[in-house]
C-alpha cells in the first residue's frame, strides 16, 4: 500500500479531530505541541511506521527557518505597548539579563562537566537559549488588545531571542574554528554584534513601511481582491528577511520589528486583527508538521545514550537555571513573586532551538560532538513539550484567578471608600 496516501490520511483525520476537539483541548491540561508529539511517536518506527524520512541537516534546517520566521512576524504584530524602555521593561530584563545567564549557566556545564571545548560548549548554551513562540500560544498574548504584563514579556521575549540568540552562534562557531579569540573578537562585535543588529532593525522598520505606503497607495486607485489582500503579510516576511540578510543583518530580527512596524504604520485595528489571523493559521499549520516530524525522528538507541547528558542539560535549564535566571533578571522591577516565578517556568524550548541546531550543523558542528549536542536539544524540545505542554494550561488558569480575585479586592476597597 502507498505510505505517502496513508501518511496524508492519518495527518488529514489529525488535523481535523484537533480542529474540532480544539475547545476540549484548551480546556485540559495538555497542549497541541503535547498532542502533535506523541502523534508524531506513533507515525514512527516505533508505532505504524509511516513516516519513514530521516531528512539531512540543511533540509531542517530550511524548514525550521521558515516556522520561525512565521512565528516572528505573528509575534510582531501582537505587541501592543509603546516603543518605551519602562512598556518594554520586562523584556529588556527577559533579554539583557536572563538569556546570557542561561547561554552562559549551559556552557559552563558542557565545558566542566561534558568536557567540551568552549566553543562546543557555547553553541550549546546559544542553541537552547531561544525560547519558543511558537509552542507557548497558552501562555503568550494570542489578542493584540490582551494587556497582560506576564504574557506580553514571553511573546516578546520569544520574538527577540529567538533572533538574539545568533551573536553567540557566531561567537560560538567562531571559537569552533580559531582557539585563539583575541584574532576574531573585533571582528564579531563590529559585524555579528552591532552591524547584524542594527542592520535588522533598520531594515525591518524599513521595508515594513515602504510595504504599507506601496499598499495604500496601490489600493486608493484600485482595490485587490479580497482573497489575495492577506499575502501582504506573507511577502513582507520574505522580502524583509532576503533583503536583511543580502546586507548581512539578521533576517530573525528584521521580521520581528516588521512585524510591529506594520501594524503600527496601517494604523488600522481590522487590518491589523486580519493580518494576524491569516499569519496564525500558517504558524498552526508549521507547528503541526514540524512537530510531528520531531515526533517521528526520535530514536530509543541515541537517547538512552544520551540520556545523562540530555536529563543534566535540560532538567538543570528548564528547572533550575531558568526560574533562578528570571528570578535575579527581575529584582528591583516590583512584579509579585508569582509573576516572577512564572516568567521562570515558561521557559519553553522548540522549533528555535532546532533551527539554531541545525545551522550550527551546517556550520562546522560536526562528528561526535554535533552528534550529542544534537541529541541533547532534541531531547531538551521533548522535555519541555513534556513539562510545559502538561502544565501550560492549568498553569495559566490559576494565575487569571489570582489576577481575577486581586481585582474583585480592588473593587470592593474602592467601593467600600
Amino acid at each position: 500500500m502507498n505510505t505517502y496516501i496513508l501518511d496524508l490520511l492519518v495527518i488529514g483525520i489529525l488535523l481535523f479531530t484537533v480542529t474540532l476537539g480544539s475547545g476540549w483541548i484548551t480546556r485540559s491540561p495538555f497542549s497541541f505541541a503535547f498532542i502533535y508529539l506523541i502523534a508524531g511517536i506513533g507515525l514512527s518506527p516505533y508505532g505504524f511506521n509511516l513516516i519513514q524520512i530521516r531528512p539531512g541537516a540543511g533540509f531542517l534546517e530550511k524548514v525550521t527557518e521558515i516556522v520561525v520566521l512565521i512565528s516572528l512576524f505573528s509575534c510582531g504584530l501582537k505587541m501592543n505597548r509603546p516603543l518605551n524602555f519602562h512598556a518594554w521593561g520586562s523584556t529588556v530584563r527577559l533579554i539583557g539579563l536572563l538569556m546570557p545567564i542561561s547561554i552562559f549557566a549551559v556552557a559552563a556545564l558542557g565545558h566542566w562537566v561534558l568536557k567540551l571545548s568552549w566553543g562546543e560548549a557555547t553553541l550549546l548554551g546559544a542553541i537552547l537559549a531561544p525560547t519558543d513562540p511558537v509552542l507557548a500560544s497558552e501562555s503568550q498574548l494570542n489578542h493584540p488588545d490582551d494587556q497582560d504584563g506576564l504574557r506580553f514579556g514571553l511573546t516578546s521575549e520569544g520574538g527577540l531571542n529567538d533572533a538574539l540568540a545568533f551573536p553567540f552562534i557566531y561567537f560560538g562557531l567562531h571559537w569552533l574554528e580559531d582557539d585563539n579569540w583575541q584574532d576574531w573578537f573585533v571582528q564579531w562585535v563590529a559585524i555579528d554584534l552591532i552591524w547584524a543588529i542594527a542592520a535588522g532593525i533598520g531594515m525591518g522598520i524599513l521595508i515594513a513601511r515602504g510595504s504599507v505606503w506601496v499598499d495604500r497607495h496601490v489600493q486608493k486607485r484600485l482595490p485587490v481582491s479580497e482573497a489575495m489582500e492577506d499575502f501582504v503579510a506573507l511577502s513582507i516576511i520574505l522580502i524583509t528577511y532576503a533583503a536583511t540578510e543580502l546586507v548581512n543583518g539578521y533576517g530573525f530580527l528584521a521580521v520581528f520589528v516588521a512585524g510591529i512596524a506594520t501594524q503600527h504604520f496601517y494604523r488600522n485595528r481590522e487590518k491589523r486583527l486580519a493580518q494576524l489571523e491569516f499569519i496564525e493559521q500558517f504558524e498552526k499549520l508549521a507547528e503541526l508538521g514540524m512537530i510531528l516530524l520531531l515526533g517521528s525522528m526520535l530514536r530509543v538507541e541515541p537517547m538512552l545514550r544520551f540520556a545523562a547528558p540530555t536529563l543534566m542539560v535540560g532538567g538543570l535549564l528548564l528547572l533550575v537555571i531558568r526560574p533562578i535566571g528570571a528570578w535575579i533578571s527581575t529584582i528591583g522591577a516590583g512584579y509579585e513573586p508569582d509573576k516572577r516565578w512564572l516568567f521562570g517556568w515558561f521557559g519553553i524550548r522548540g522549533v528555535g532551538s532546532l533551527y539554531y541546531l541545525f545551522y550550527a550543523m551546517g556550520g562546522g558542528l560536526q562528528g561526535d560532538v554535533a552528534e550529542m549536542i544534537a541529541w541533547i536539544t532534541l531531547g531538551t524540545v521533548v522535555l519541555s513539550i513534556l513539562i510545559h505542554g502538561t502544565s501550560a494550561t492549568p498553569v495559566m488558569k490559576w494565575y487569571e484567578r489570582r489576577i481575577e480575585r486581586k481585582r474583585d479586592r480592588l473593587k470592593q476597597a474602592l467601593t467600600q471608600e
